[in-house]
């Protein structure tokens, strides 16, 4: 069994923001991990993910960062930004159009939280940046 390539992925418009969300599904970060620059125009989410992508009775995890280009603004709900060491698990990731080409990255997480990024294009980059380690649990879901 061939061990996947660490993940490199680039979106422009929301149906490859939706191959970014399928990979993010069930990420880990904590809070202090999500930094908005507002003079660089980004935002930048560093996290734990599942990799779904790798085969095997064992699941994998490997430490990501998500970053978000051509931020205007953020607003956060129900996600206290003091509580820098609490951990929030990633759901979704979409877009909300907007005035063409902007709009909006919204970010849900577990338990109602989500982060709503407003940007003046859809410019989003996810990358693995580190090696793969072996966790024994996988995500669940409830049908």
């Amino acid at each position: 069994m061939t061990e996947p390539a660490p993940l490199k992925l680039l979106a422009q418009d929301a149906d490859d923001l939706s191959v970014i969300s399928a990979a993010l599904q069930d990420a880990v970060a904590k809070i202090g991990d999500i930094r908005w620059d507002a003079s660089a125009r980004t935002l930048t989410l560093a996290c734990n993910r599942f990799r779904w992508e790798a085969e095997g009775r064992k699941g994998q995890r490997v430490r990501s960062a998500l970053q978000l280009g051509d931020v205007t603004g953020v607003q956060a709900r129900k996600l206290r930004r003091d509580a820098k060491q609490a951990v929030v698990e990633l759901l979704s990731v979409s877009f909300e159009p907007g005035e063409a080409p902007g709009g909006a990255v919204l970010l849900t997480f577990a338990g109602g939280g989500d982060l709503k990024v407003s940007v003046d294009c859809l410019d989003v980059i996810l990358a693995d940046v580190s090696e793969p380690w072996s966790t024994p649990r996988k995500p669940g879901h409830a049908e």
